[in-house]
């Protein structure tokens, strides 16, 4: 049997295959209210045949959006306009839903990545954005305010009450964006992070805001449904968070009933320096899967179905997370699964739709016209 089509089973989740629909942001939001896009854009990937599908990164409160075409959850009017688009998935596809939390801090108030991704100061239309330390992403750019301690409360049951919501919803699981350099990144990493408070300085400081973090949201979620984190495992610049203090919180993490690690990278610095690769940060998974025992899922320049196969089969991650390759290929995980000898799901009106050599693909008997 192909370990990539293989079940996983984390609290009363049950994934089918190890295939995990990254969070893509769309940035085509208005006011954080999903649209007819993300219903087109999301029930397209929920019939792909993935083990789980993740809806992409939901902005906790209005200031901490990447761009203005951020989704968010921070009310209920944002999320009444997710209803809608989780009634056509489950109506049309048993896939389990996962949605990303997220605060953008000082890397907010940005243009869309299609208009150039820099940062929309207050004066031209932006707004003020806040981090652990008034550090600006880039030399030049207006600096974000530093919070204050009400601010970082503020922001703890910000992330509490998001998480209620996506429950009243009816996700399956909630993850909690702590990577590419965004707020929770910008605690961890000293690159971001220079307050002399207990959020600063050692490591345990450094670490304390996304373990706060975790712990509210834990609390507001029921006990059988799943919370992962994604992480940055390395800012690639001398000096910055690196794996083995990736190694240390996801250890912690662990201890406190963390069900899933995404191990990525960068994010926090221009001064960064990547070598992107097919499966270059699989070494991260790997490393913390050993270290910790925790769930893993590996991402980055994943793109072929037997390198996701022997990243799983290998033991290097229990999931592959699939993020642009399913963008060019919503049915990636068909034509995995037919080169692997798996079985995947699909919506009855697709059962005729594989060759005559993958005729099991679904595990349906192939009909034709009368």
């Amino acid at each position: 049997m192909s370990s990539l089509f293989s079940p996983l089973t984390i609290r009363d989740l049950t994934l089918p295959n190890r295939i995990v629909v990254s969070p893509m942001c769309q940035y085509i939001a208005e006011d954080g209210l999903a649209n007819d896009w993300h219903l087109m854009h999301l029930l397209q990937l929920a019939i792909s045949g993935a083990g789980a599908l993740t809806i992409e990164s939901t902005a906790v409160e209005p200031d901490g959006r990447i761009t203005p075409g951020d989704l968010g959850l921070w009310d209920d009017a944002t999320a009444r306009a997710f209803a809608p688009v989780l009634a056509a998935i489950r109506r049309h596809s048993p896939t389990p839903v996962i949605l990303q939390l997220a605060h953008a801090g000082r890397k907010a108030s940005s243009h869309v990545p299609w208009k150039g991704g820099q940062l929309v100061p207050p004066a031209e239309g932006g707004w003020a954005t806040h981090a652990p330390s008034a550090l600006p992403q880039k030399p030049g750019e207006t600096a974000p305010l530093a919070l204050d301690k009400a601010g970082i409360w503020r922001l703890r049951e910000a992330f509490a009450a998001a998480a209620r919501r996506a429950v009243a919803l009816g996700v399956d699981a909630l993850e909690l964006h702590g990577g590419h350099g965004y707020l929770m990144h910008q605690f961890l990493s000293p690159i971001a992070n220079q307050r002399t408070d207990e959020y600063g300085g050692s490591l345990q400081n450094r670490m304390r805001f996304v373990l706060e973090v975790f712990d509210v949201v834990r609390a507001a979620i029921p006990t059988g449904m799943p919370l992962g984190i994604k992480l940055s495992a390395t800012d690639w610049v001398e000096g910055g968070w690196d794996i083995g203090q990736t190694v240390e919180l996801s250890g912690e993490l662990r201890r406190r009933g963390v069900d899933w690690i995404v191990l990525s990278s960068g994010g926090i610095s221009p001064l960064q320096k990547i070598s992107p690769a097919p499966g270059y940060q699989v070494p991260f998974s790997e490393a913390v899967r050993q270290a910790t025992g925790a769930v893993t899922t590996a991402v980055g320049l994943i793109t072929e179905p037997r390198q996701a196969e022997e990243i799983v089969a290998g033991g290097k991650a229990d999931l592959v997370a699939i993020a642009r390759a399913m963008l060019y290929d919503p049915r990636w995980p068909w034509h995995a699964a037919a080169e692997l000898g798996g079985q995947v799901s699909a919506p009855p009106p697709y059962w005729r739709a594989p060759p005559a050599e993958h005729k099991d693909l679904f595990g349906q008997t192939v009909f034709g016209a009368r």
